[in-house]
């Protein structure tokens, strides 16, 4: 009987919580429209309500708050606009300023004109540059409109954590607005939106254990709010129309609420096993290169390289192996290539990335099985190398 395969690529999908499954089972019985008024409707209004307060809990929020969406992408390109509203009065966002190791759903500036973005260079330690974004901010002609940034709490290919905070007091100190993508730190680390000081929170279900096909605009209050993507029949308080996908939004919340009740074990496993997994690397293969290391992360990530190794015939190799890695980030249709963030970091690009990330079903079992293979993989690649 062939070996089972080893899941190790987290950041890209977590498998389903238990508890979102039976959930979702539930929810099957469900069948009423969430914005009928007939007991049916009900029913299915106070599922989804009850998965917004979970949501809310994970995220400090306020649970009139949170605007459910189909994911994190349609979340960016929600809040990412020029058009707000302050209340009932019109509020013009001239320019967005974005960190340059974003996830292309930030990246790509949502409702912005290219000439409207604006990037933010990291350090070589791959931490955005708050000399550079107080330098950005400074030079923003306010008549224009306000500014908005966006900075990642936790990088979806190092882990390593962004001085958030720091960036919102420079941010709300020329009168921007903070946008902070949280999906990579939801459930990982402690996670208050008013504490941090964002204005809007972007969250994914299916990273954190939920059902893919949902995710969730965070809000710190609900005077200033962006001019809706969707139009429609004004459902989720006008702010996103089309009937809420309830049974990937009810799964949200399961995923949510375990992933609150588990968090300081969970967290606390998954960094030990991390660690291990980390020493057992550098332990088999002296020379690799685990990006991040010496900066704060989540607890579940190691990005590393081994040099002499492309990153595409490393992860074909982990592949062969039965162990499913990433090279880099799992965003572009399956494509491979250089790591973005890796040239942000002004590392050298063909160097090439290998990222594994860990979750909260991984075992100590797990952690030999791939050290085991990165070991086999390490010892080829010496192999090769004296061959040629």
């Amino acid at each position: 009987m062939a070996a089972s395969r080893l899941y190790l690529d987290w950041n890209a999908t977590a498998p389903l919580h238990p508890a979102a499954r039976e959930a979702v089972l539930r929810a099957l019985d469900l069948f009423g429209n969430p914005n009928s008024v007939h007991g049916e409707g009900r029913a299915t209004r106070a599922a989804i309500e009850a998965a917004r307060r979970q949501v809310a809990v994970l995220t400090g929020a306020e649970p009139a708050h949170v605007v459910f969406t189909s994911g994190a992408t349609e979340a960016a390109n929600m809040v990412l606009t020029p058009e707000f509203r302050m209340g009932r009065t019109p509020l013009s966002v001239s320019h967005l300023y974005v960190s340059a190791i974003e996830h292309p759903a930030l990246r790509e500036g949502g409702r912005f004109e290219r000439d409207r973005v604006s990037e933010i260079p990291v350090t070589f330690d791959g931490v955005v540059d708050l000399a550079a974004l107080e330098a950005l901010l400074a030079a923003h002609d306010k008549a224009t409109g306000l500014p908005m940034v966006a900075i990642m709490l936790a990088n979806n290919e190092t882990g390593i954590l962004q001085p958030v905070q720091a960036a919102a007091q420079i941010v709300h100190a020329h009168g921007g607005i903070m946008v902070v993508d949280a999906v990579q730190a939801i459930g990982r680390i402690p996670l208050d939106i008013n504490e941090i000081g964002a204005d809007f929170l972007i969250v994914s279900s299916h990273k954190i254990g939920g059902p893919k096909g949902a995710g969730a605009l965070v809000s710190r209050g609900e005077i200033l709010m962006p001019k809706p993507l969707i139009h429609g029949g004004g459902q989720e308080k006008g702010h996103r129309s089309g009937t809420e996908n309830s049974l990937a939004v009810i799964g949200f919340g399961a995923a949510a609420a375990a992933a609150s009740d588990e968090f300081q074990s969970r967290n606390a496993t998954v960094l030990a096993l991390r660690d291990r997994l980390e020493a057992g690397m550098r332990q088999a293969a002296p020379d690799v290169i685990i990006h991040g290391s010496d900066q704060p992360r989540v607890p579940n990530s190691t990005f590393f390289t081994l040099p002499g190794l492309k990153a595409e015939t490393g992860q074909i190799a982990f592949d062969l192996e039965g162990v499913a890695l990433s090279a880099g980030s799992a965003c572009s249709a399956g494509k491979l290539g250089e790591s973005h963030v890796l040239v942000a970091m002004g590392r050298d690009p063909q160097l090439g990335a290998l990222r594994i990330s860990l979750g909260f079903a991984t075992t100590d079992e797990d952690i030999d099985r791939a050290l085991l293979a990165f070991t086999k993989i390490a010892g080829r690649r010496k192999l090769a190398s004296v061959a040629a």
